[in-house]
């Protein structure tokens, strides 16, 4: 529902603006939680078609998360431990749809993807895993920032490399 969200909190500043999301570590811990919000009174958004997009079939419970994937990593760590990929898929058994949002992410390890792709799948059958890739160059199959969905149950499929 919002435009922009920002939270502070600890040592740890997340911000969400404009469909860019980013997480800042500070040295200095800070007792308390912040939390701003902003939206725009002027917009084409409802709740409905915000609802909709969280929601699975007519069921009015959000049964469908987005994960943006960038957010695991640590400067320029790489994404390929089982731990990693463990910490990222924590709590998301409380949903029907996991998409994972794989923008700007380069590559995986072979260890993160069995992770996600084979034992998590094979533990949580009824969950639907799917990958969303979003190219921002222009190509000659779509728009400039054109996004992608590629259902992934039980196997790798999509933009990232395996490493």
């Amino acid at each position: 529902m919002l435009d922009d969200y920002r939270i502070l909190s600890g040592n740890e500043f997340f911000s969400h603006a404009q469909d860019e999301d980013w997480v800042l570590e500070n040295q200095k811990f800070q007792t308390g939680t912040g939390v701003f919000m902003q939206l725009k009174n002027n917009t084409a958004r409802t709740v409905k078609k915000v609802f909709d997009e969280f929601t699975t079939g007519d069921e009015y419970g959000f049964t469908k998360t987005v994960v943006p994937i960038k957010l695991a990593q640590y400067g320029n760590e790489q994404l390929i431990s089982r731990s990693q990929a463990k910490r990222i898929m924590a709590r998301v058994d409380r949903f029907k749809v996991v998409i994972l949002d794989i923008d700007n992410v380069e590559a995986i390890g072979q260890a993160f993807a069995d992770e996600v792709f084979r034992v998590f799948a094979v533990q949580h059958p009824n969950i639907e895993i799917a990958m969303l890739a979003c190219k921002q160059e222009r190509s000659a199959d779509g728009p400039a920032g054109a996004c992608e969905q590629t259902g992934v149950k039980g196997r790798l499929e999509g933009e990232a490399t395996l490493m």
